[in-house]
C-alpha cells in the first residue's frame, strides 16, 4: 500500500490577514483526500508562537488559552525536514513531504516563510522568495510589470514617516501627479487591510495616517472610473495556465475587507461576461505578469477593465490567493472543469516536481586549491 503524503498546513501568522488565513486553512484541509494525505496542521498565533495538533486550528478561532499548547517548529536544518518540538524530551521530529503555507500577507506571503522552507530543504507549495516578497511589495511589484510592458495604472509613493513628518508635502506631491478619486494603500498588505478610497484633499490625511500604520511605504493609485473588477486564476511553475476570468461586484464602494468577507453582498461572475477577445488578453496578460515576477505553483492576477472601451490595467499578483469558500482562485478553476480536490493535487504535485528540478541544482565548488585556509 502506498504511503500516504505528509502534508503541513501552515496558517494563522503575524498579519493583518491572520483570520482570512484560518477561513482558508479550513477549506483545504477538509478538501484534501485523506487517503492521499495526512494533514499536519501548523497554527502560528498572531503573536508568532508555532504550535502543532489537531486542535491548533479550533484554538486559534476561538482565540483559546495557549500557555500549555507545546511549540513545535521548522529548523533551518536540511537533515530535519520537519516540525521539532520545542521542550526538552518533547519526543521525535515529524518529518514533512510537502508544506502548504496559506499565511496571507506579512510573515508568510511577503518571501520570509518561504526563506525558512527552502533552508529546511522541504518543498512547499506557492512561489519562492523572490517572487514572494515582489508580489507583496505594490511598490516594487508595479515596476517589475512596466519595465515588461505590462498595463499600470499611474501611482506614487514615500515611505511612511514622511506621512506622518510632512503631510502638507505628500498631499503636494500625490496632488502633482494624480487626480481625485485616488486609492492610499499599505505598500504589504492583502485583503484591502488599510486601504482607502481617497475622494478629495480632506479625506487624504486620514487615510495615509491609516496605511502608514501598516507598512514602511505607501502607494497611491490613480482611481479608474467606471472599471469592473476582474480576476483571472494562474496555475504551474515554468508552463503556467490562466484560467477563465472572473468578476467582483462589490457590495462597497470598492471591494475593501468588508465587502470581501463580512457582509456576504458581493457578487462573483464566473465566468466573466467579456468578449472572447478581451478575456483572451486578459489570460495572456495574467501570464505575463505571473511570468516577470518569477512566480511558481498558483496566483490570482487582479484586473481593472474600464466599461466602454474596455481598458485593461493589471492591478496586482497575490502569489498566496484566498481559498476560503467565497475566494476566487478556486472558483475560477472549477469553472474552467479542475474541481477543488483536484486544484490542490495539482499544488502538491507542483510543489514536489519544482523541489525535485531545484534539488539538482549543483549548490558547492571546489576550488582548484585551499586558497581560504591562508
Amino acid at each position: 500500500m502506498t504511503r500516504r503524503l505528509r502534508v503541513g498546513i501552515i496558517f494563522g501568522g503575524r498579519s493583518g490577514e491572520h483570520e482570512v488565513s484560518l477561513v482558508s486553512a479550513t477549506s483545504v484541509m477538509s478538501a484534501l483526500d485523506r487517503e492521499k494525505y495526512e494533514v499536519v496542521p501548523i497554527g502560528i498565533t498572531p503573536e508568532g508562537r508555532w504550535i502543532s495538533s489537531s486542535q491548533s486550528l479550533g484554538m486559534l478561532k476561538e482565540k483559546a488559552p495557549l500557555d500549555r499548547e507545546p511549540e513545535k517548529f521548522l529548523v533551518p536544518e536540511p537533515s530535519r525536514r520537519g516540525l521539532v518540538s520545542a521542550e526538552e524530551n518533547g519526543g521525535p521530529s515529524v518529518p514533512l513531504d510537502v508544506i502548504f503555507p496559506l499565511v496571507h500577507g506579512t510573515y508568510g506571503e511577503d518571501g520570509t516563510l518561504q526563506g525558512l522552507l527552502e533552508l529546511a530543504n522541504i518543498p512547499y507549495v506557492g512561489a519562492g522568495v523572490l517572487a514572494s516578497a515582489v508580489g507583496m511589495d505594490k511598490i516594487i511589484q508595479k515596476m517589475v510589470f512596466a519595465n515588461a510592458g505590462l498595463p499600470v495604472v499611474r501611482y506614487c509613493w514615500c515611505h511612511s514617516a514622511a506621512c506622518r513628518e510632512h503631510p502638507a508635502k505628500v498631499t503636494r506631491m500625490v496632488e502633482r501627479e494624480l487626480r481625485y478619486p485616488v486609492f492610499v494603500k499599505p505598500a504589504n498588505t492583502g485583503s484591502s487591510v488599510g486601504i482607502s478610497k481617497v475622494h478629495g484633499r480632506k479625506e487624504l490625511g486620514q487615510a495615509l495616517s491609516l496605511a502608514s500604520e501598516f507598512d514602511r511605504k505607501v502607494i497611491v493609485e490613480q482611481g479608474i472610473g467606471n472599471a469592473r473588477e476582474i480576476e483571472c486564476s494562474v496555475l504551474g511553475n515554468d508552463a503556467p495556465e490562466a484560467s477563465v476570468p472572473g468578476e467582483i461586484i462589490p457590495s462597497n464602494e470598492f471591494y475593501d475587507y468588508d465587502a470581501k468577507y463580512v457582509d456576504g453582498k458581493s457578487t462573483p461572475v464566473i465566468p466573466a461576461r467579456l468578449p472572447a477577445p478581451l478575456a483572451r488578453k486578459i489570460r495572456e496578460i495574467a501570464v505575463r505578469a505571473y511570468t516577470a515576477i518569477d512566480c511558481a505553483g498558483m496566483a490570482r492576477v487582479d484586473f481593472f477593465v474600464t466599461k466602454g472601451k474596455a481598458k485593461v490595467y493589471l492591478n496586482e499578483v497575490n502569489t498566496i490567493p484566498g481559498f476560503t469558500a467565497i475566494s476566487m482562485y478556486p472558483k475560477m478553476w472549477e469553472a474552467a472543469g479542475l474541481t477543488f480536490p483536484g486544484l490542490l493535487d495539482r499544488l502538491i504535485t507542483l510543489a514536489i516536481q519544482r523541489h525535485s528540478e531545484m534539488s539538482a541544482r549543483r549548490t558547492s565548488y571546489s576550488p582548484a586549491n585551499d586558497w581560504y585556509r591562508s
